[in-house]
């Protein structure tokens, strides 16, 4: 397959990636038509009230675009003449593996598997999807901020698949970062996890406080953001689901200290506060303290 025989892509697991495949026919699949609605209503929210304003696309391409949308709980109907599959089902190897399954038996032959999986290494499952040379990562970041999208082949990925994927991030105008290998957290994941958990062992283990972790990162780096602020907008489910998942996933000495560090989120996630989008987090928003002018000479009153 070439770029050009690409037309239809299915995404596997309702998302908001619909605004950027720019020029193809898009399908939805999800086991709930009540999910499949919420999620287009949600598109079309985001669309309207984020890209439209910020001047990413016109009101008439966001209409073009939602008129290129369909979306099924149908298996059989979402794989019909699909050239290829963005999955984002949960964050299982079993699951993920189950879905590709079910749906190489349902999709042409021709069809190109991706995942945008944040954890797992697409050889965990490779084998099980049934064309483990036709599947490979894609996995994309906040596409309300960024157009950096991560592609990552696994052993017995064939190169001309990675090709492909490779041309197909461009012609959705994203930035293609192309792994050699495959490496857990992707490239620029990989980075922040390492100063995310930096972060988290300096509060955990008492050297210093979470405002002080964060004056000293944006203090000397110049950054409007620190560590903790980042993970109240990444949202601190799921930096405790990561860490809670590599403490489980690792033999590693340092595994006791990420127990440490998930427990301590734990704490937030327990009581609901998980960052910015419940209003509260490691800071209470929508006016954190870090945000305050007088943040990084410590005047902040709480």
């Amino acid at each position: 397959m070439e770029l050009k025989d690409i037309k239809k892509v299915l995404i596997l697991g309702a998302g908001t990636m619909g605004q950027h495949m720019h020029g193809y026919h898009v399908t939805f699949y999800d086991i709930s038509d009540k999910i499949l609605n919420h999620s287009i209503k949600r598109i079309e929210k985001l669309g309207s009230s984020f890209f439209v304003p910020a001047h990413r696309i016109t009101i008439e391409q966001l209409k073009e675009i939602m008129g290129r949308i369909t979306a099924t709980s149908n298996p059989a109907d979402a794989a019909k003449d699909a050239d290829l599959i963005s999955e984002s089902v949960p964050e299982d190897p079993q699951i993920k593996a189950k879905v590709f399954a079910q749906f190489n038996e349902l999709c042409p032959e021709r069809t190109i598997f991706t995942t945008n999986t944040s954890l797992l290494m697409p050889s965990k499952f490779a084998g099980a999807t049934g064309r483990p040379e036709k599947l490979i990562a894609l996995h994309f970041h906040d596409v309300r901020t960024t157009n950096v999208v991560d592609v990552m082949p696994h052993p017995g990925t064939d190169p001309a698949v990675i090709e492909v994927v490779h041309d197909f991030a461009v012609s959705i105008s994203q930035i293609p970062i192309m792994l050699h290998r495959e490496n857990n957290g992707y490239v620029f994941n990989a980075m922040l996890s390492s100063i995310c958990t930096a972060a988290l062992t300096l509060v955990t283990t008492g050297v210093a406080s979470v405002e002080d972790v964060d004056r000293a990162w944006m203090g000397v780096m110049r950054m409007p953001i620190g560590p903790f602020g980042m993970m109240d907008q990444m949202g601190l489910k799921t930096v405790w689901h990561v860490n809670d998942y590599w403490a489980h996933n690792t033999q590693d000495i340092p595994a006791k200290q990420i127990q440490v560090n998930a427990d301590f989120l734990k704490l937030y996630v327990d009581r609901g506060e998980l960052g910015a989008k419940t209003k509260k987090g490691f800071y209470a928003y929508p006016n954190p303290e870090y945000a305050n002018a007088e943040f990084l000479s410590g005047k902040v009153k709480k």
